[in-house]
């Protein structure tokens, strides 16, 4: 889909230095890259990016295959050792709040030694506390939001919340209110947000509190994606006095794979070049998503149930209530004999003709790419939203953590291109008979085929944003002014 286009009419473009802060995690390292990658290749900028690297062997393959491109350079802060500061088994959000702070010396240091100093910061939405060093050099500071407007929007507004509701956000009894957009159900609240005494809801809220500060807010979306919501949060008589940075559309930003699909005759894609055009379902929960035991079998049992083909990523199944117990470590684990013993008996001799299962990691976006893939059961990652959406690929929701139930109603209710289960998966077990049903509804019934249809539209809208008078063409030559 990307078009490299350079852009011409930016007096200063060869002057620019661009310097990005990525936090630990291929949630937040993806985009980081991608968006260094857009704006070494679009704007002629000198990009270096730092990052925080974790212990993901998948991570590090990231790191290394985008190195490999040499087009821009990236230097690897040496992660802090917080293990004094917050407990081995604090929330994800608490540990790279805690993380981000305590790098803030290193990373100060590593930005002073630079040859050509930045004349343009950027860090995400965790790095927020390493704005002030952009002031050291007098340059514009920003802040990229790798999620949807309607994250934004709560992120931002969540101070105002604080002072408005005094108990659990979860024992209200009616939706909360913000301004311009959806009411937010209350099952949709953002992890932070379930435990006000929490560390990481206090995280959270200081998040709320600083990002306004930054000159600009970049996000991973496209104004005709959420027109509602980004026409909100522009409006001065509703947003005025709450954040005045200007919102800068950059998206879709989404992974472009470094290699043609041809190079990729694997036995998983010499199995997808034999199945029917849109059969096969992908089924994956991201690089936090695990799955209990007892859940792993009832997907098990319900893809048999529903004879649809299928390829999906396992992982050795959760021990105790976190769903994103793989956040740190995604690639670490792959023992193919292992993950089996978790499968109901007799499912590997069915799927031996119905579908593929993968150990712990797959090539995601040249999965979604392929002509046979109709279909994603995602856990509405932002990033994997977004890489399906750009391949016309409808979904199933089954959100985990994080911001993921708010992309899920984001997904069914608004733009209409994934179906859902009745029960929430992080809170129950989804039962084979709704997995059936669900998988039937998106690959086989009239219903899957309108969001099908309807998600295309997304995927056209989405290449437009990438055209010289689109919409992240116009937020570029804003931002570099």
């Amino acid at each position: 889909m990307l078009a490299i286009v350079f852009v011409s009419d930016m007096k200063s473009e060869m002057e620019t230095h661009v310097v990005l802060l990525s936090s630990p995690g291929l949630g937040h390292l993806t985009p980081v890259l991608e968006l260094a990658k857009r704006l070494a290749t679009l704007s002629n900028s000198k990009v270096t990016i730092f990052v925080v690297p974790s212990l993901s062997a998948a991570e590090s393959l990231v790191i290394q295959s985008f190195m490999s491109l040499n087009l821009c350079r990236i230097i690897l802060l040496p992660p802090p050792d917080i293990s004094h500061i917050v407990h081995a088994d604090a929330a994800v959000v608490t540990r790279i709040a805690v993380i981000m702070r305590e790098i803030k010396p290193a990373f100060s240091s590593a930005v002073s030694a630079l040859s050509v100093p930045p004349t343009l910061f950027i860090v995400d939405l965790f790095g927020y506390e390493s704005m002030d060093i952009a002031d050291q050099f007098k340059i514009p500071k920003f802040v990229y939001i790798p999620s949807h407007a309607g994250f934004l929007a709560l992120t931002l507004y969540l101070p105002v919340l604080d002072e408005v509701v005094k108990g659990e956000y979860v024992d209200e009894k009616d939706a909360l209110f913000i301004p311009g957009c959806r009411p937010l159900q209350l099952e949709d609240v953002v992890d932070p947000m379930l435990c006000r005494s929490d560390q990481q809801y206090l995280e959270y809220l200081n998040m709320g509190i600083k990002i306004p500060m930054a000159d600009g807010i970049l996000l991973n979306t496209w104004e005709e994606l959420e027109p509602a919501t980004l026409a909100a949060l522009r409006d001065d008589k509703l947003w005025g006095g709450i954040s005045k940075a200007p919102i800068y559309p950059v998206g879709p930003t989404v992974t472009t794979p470094n290699r043609p699909i041809d190079s990729n005759k694997s036995e998983m894609f010499l199995w997808l070049d034999k199945q029917p055009s849109e059969s096969v379902l992908y089924i994956s929960f991201g690089s936090g998503g695990i799955l209990t035991k007892e859940q792993m079998r009832e997907l098990a049992l319900g893809l048999e149930l529903s004879q649809q083909r299928f390829i999906w990523v396992v992982r050795t199944p959760v021990v105790g209530k976190s769903c994103d117990g793989s956040f740190f470590t995604v690639g670490n684990d792959c023992n193919d004999e292992r993950l089996a013993s978790y499968l109901p008996e007799g499912f590997l001799d069915w799927s031996n003709n119905m579908g593929l299962i993968i150990s712990d990691w797959a090539p995601q976006v040249e999965i979604l790419r392929h002509q046979s893939v109709g279909g994603f059961l995602s856990h509405c990652g932002w990033n994997s939203t977004l890489e399906s959406i750009t391949h016309g690929v409808p979904l199933i929701a089954w959100p985990l953590y994080a911001e993921q139930r708010m992309t899920a109603t984001l997904l069914v209710e608004e733009l209409k291109i994934a179906v859902r289960s009745k029960t929430l998966p992080s809170k129950e077990i989804v039962g084979r008979e709704e997995i059936k049903l669900m998988v039937k509804r998106l690959m086989v019934d009239e219903e899957g085929h309108a969001m099908r249809a309807r998600v295309k539209q997304f995927k056209l809208s989405g290449e437009k944003a990438w055209n010289h008078n689109g919409s992240f063409f116009k937020a570029l030559a804003q931002l570099m002014r």
